[in-house]
């Protein structure tokens, strides 16, 4: 059930459900992995390894902070679009934009792990935006 721009319940397409939680649990995983690798981080310095010669190089600990962050805004926003809360749709495509970035500029660092993530916001991405567009 979706509440409507008047505030009445209206039936959503399974697929827009499906779609909609698909997301929703993707944003959580993916969350709470960059949180994971954030708190890594923070306490370990050696836990990524700085290349030589980064356009972007970062302290491992700003790295870790912003991984933490972002993670934590994320995952706020996974369980806020379980709860079909009006704002989480629109901050979770934001979110998912940044975090992709994100982990284009931590390419150098964990060329695999990024290039997953990235995959993943895009499927996000891709899931929230048909879930709009089946809505109407």
């Amino acid at each position: 059930m979706i509440q409507d721009e008047t505030g009445e319940l209206e039936t959503g397409s399974g697929w827009m459900v499906g779609g909609l939680a698909f997301a929703a649990s993707v944003m959580v995983m993916v969350g709470s992995f960059s949180i994971v690798a954030g708190i890594a981080a923070i306490f370990d310095d050696g836990y990524i390894v700085v290349s030589r010669r980064y356009a972007f190089d970062l302290d491992t600990t700003a790295w870790g902070w912003i991984h933490l962050v972002l993670g934590i805004a994320i995952v706020v926003t996974g369980f806020s679009l379980f709860a079909n809360q009006a704002w989480a749709g629109i901050v979770a495509l934001v979110l998912s934009v940044v975090s992709a970035v994100d982990h284009f500029f931590f390419i150098p660092y964990a060329p695999f792990w990024s290039i997953l993530i990235i995959a993943l916001n895009v499927w996000v991405i891709w899931a929230l935006t048909q879930a709009r567009k089946i809505r109407g």
